[in-house]
């Protein structure tokens, strides 16, 4: 049985409970920006805060997966779940609700209350979110997106296998289910980056393009990039060298299949529409990440220089440029002409990762300045996005409808 799909009257002068996207697009942009701050202050100017049983380190990347890009997985699947089937999601108190579990599990490491709070919080969130995307797609059939269900239902079992290890019970843990969980955030990404980024580049060149697409591209880069993830979930467990080996052979060959499908989506005027070439640069940032991944191997670079050109370039300008195009168009606004104030933003972003792999990387010496230089141009950038951006995201739509 089908359930109706019957959206409450347009009433009052906020709308941020109406649809995923409005509470979570905005709760991941202030958190991008108080989330770094505390970061600066801890790893910078040596603040405190946290319990002495969890690592600040560990506390910031499990924040950038578990809490920024999980809010805004979180925001563009329960909006595109009501496109893809048609029925409503989450909304109303319902919706704040999440949120609102979601945000006390950012919180609580600061309260000095026992981990276990945090966990219980950011365990009961993530079940919530698994709930609220499989219903619709139950209701209606459409099994063709369970593997959207099946990635959120992963990234709960990798949040609760990293708190195994932050609590002590498997100290491996820790380690597994934070890069467990980065890579389904990066999984998330190439599956809807395929559907929507070529869709995308068609409809905002200006001129007829039909964008390539392989199906062998598609399967083949999905399937190596889960052996990858898995090989290198491998190293992490048990320091196996030839599935060291295996990981940067699988890398390199990933190089290759999204270059070919990098070439296919490729327009020239891409470069004169922003909310286009931020997707094109932050997918070429993913690239970037698996090349450094395979020197990571071969040539003993950093692997803190892949980690960041994956998450700062490709996860940070991927989601930002996402999150300013859906907010656009799901406000009742011109996706073709969006606030000029987006192109500042992107290029913070930019610079910002350019700074924390290539400076990082090329002039050593200067670590400490550039790690500080790349977190003030995310703070700027996160800030300069949620000014323009929170009254789109608060008020109701510009044409009257609900949402």
């Amino acid at each position: 049985m089908i359930k109706l799909n019957i959206e409450p009257p347009v009433t009052g002068k906020y709308a941020l409970s109406h649809l995923g996207f409005r509470p979570f697009f905005l709760a991941a942009g202030l958190f991008a920006v108080i989330g770094m701050v505390l970061w600066t202050g801890i790893y910078s100017f040596g603040w405190a805060g946290l319990p002495a049983d969890y690592p600040a380190i560990i506390w910031h990347a499990h924040e950038m997966v578990f809490g920024y890009a999980v809010a805004v997985a979180a925001g563009f699947l329960l909006t595109a779940i009501k496109n893809w089937t048609g029925q409503q999601t989450l909304h109303g108190l319902p919706l704040l609700g999440l949120v609102g579990v979601w945000l006390l599990a950012r919180m609580l490491p600061f309260t000095g209350l026992p981990l276990a709070f945090t966990v219980l919080a950011d365990t009961l969130f993530l079940l919530w979110l698994l709930v609220a995307t499989a219903q619709p797609i139950v209701w209606v059939k459409q099994w063709q997106h369970l593997a959207i269900v099946g990635e959120v239902a992963l990234l709960l079992v990798a949040n609760a296998v990293f708190y195994l290890g932050l609590l002590g019970y498997w100290p491996v843990g820790m380690q597994l289910g934070l890069y467990a969980g980065f890579y389904i955030i990066l999984a998330l990404i190439f599956t809807m980056g395929r559907r929507v980024i070529p869709f995308f580049i068609e409809r905002g060149v200006g001129c007829p393009f039909e964008a390539r697409n392989n199906v062998w591209v598609d399967r083949l880069s999905m399937g190596l990039f889960v052996a990858f993830a898995l090989a290198d979930l491998l190293v992490l467990g048990t320091g196996s060298a030839s599935a060291a080996y295996c990981v940067a052979a699988l890398a390199l060959v990933q190089v290759g299949l999204h270059g070919i499908r990098l070439a296919g989506w490729h327009h020239p005027n891409i470069w004169q529409k922003p909310l286009l070439w931020v997707l094109y640069l932050a997918y070429g940032w993913l690239l970037l990440g698996f090349l450094l991944k395979f020197l990571t191997v071969v040539a003993g670079v950093s692997p803190w220089l892949a980690v960041h050109a994956f998450a700062y370039g490709g996860i940070a300008m991927m989601t930002v440029g996402m999150m300013a195009r859906v907010s656009l168009g799901h406000t009742g606004r011109n996706v073709f002409a969006p606030p000029r104030s987006v192109i500042p933003v992107f290029l913070l972003l930019f610079c910002g990762a350019f700074v924390r792999v290539v400076a990082v990387w090329l002039f050593p010496p200067f670590h400490a300045v550039w790690i500080l230089a790349a977190q003030l141009l995310w703070i700027a950038a996160f800030s300069l996005f949620v000014w323009q951006y929170l009254p789109m995201l608060v008020k109701p739509r510009i044409d009257g409808k609900y949402g």
